[in-house]
C-alpha cells in the first residue's frame, strides 16, 4: 500500500501544482479545451448558438490546488506506512 501511495502522491502533487500555478498556461489551456468541447457538443446536437462557458481557468486552478494537497497527503501517508 505504501508503494501505491508513494507513486500516486507525487504524481498528483506535480500534476496539481502544474495547473494550480498555471505553468505554461495549463489552466488557460484547460479552459479553452472545455469551451471547444462544449461548442462541438452543442453543434453535434444541432444547436448553432454560442457555447456556454463550462469552467474558467480560475476554477481549474482551484480544483488543482486540492489535487496538489491530496498528493501531499498521499505522500505523507505513504511515508508513515514505511
Amino acid at each position: 500500500m505504501a508503494t501505491a501511495l508513494l507513486t500516486a502522491g507525487p504524481i498528483a502533487l506535480v500534476g496539481g501544482s502544474w495547473v494550480a500555478l498555471n505553468i505554461r498556461g495549463s489552466a488557460a489551456w484547460l479552459a479553452r479545451w472545455a469551451e471547444d468541447n462544449a461548442e462541438l457538443r452543442r453543434h453535434s446536437q444541432g444547436d448553432l448558438g454560442p457555447a456556454t462557458r463550462v469552467a474558467t481557468a480560475g476554477f481549474y486552478r482551484f480544483l488543482a490546488t486540492f489535487m496538489a494537497l491530496g498528493g501531499v497527503i498521499f505522500s505523507l501517508v505513504g511515508l508513515v506506512e514505511l
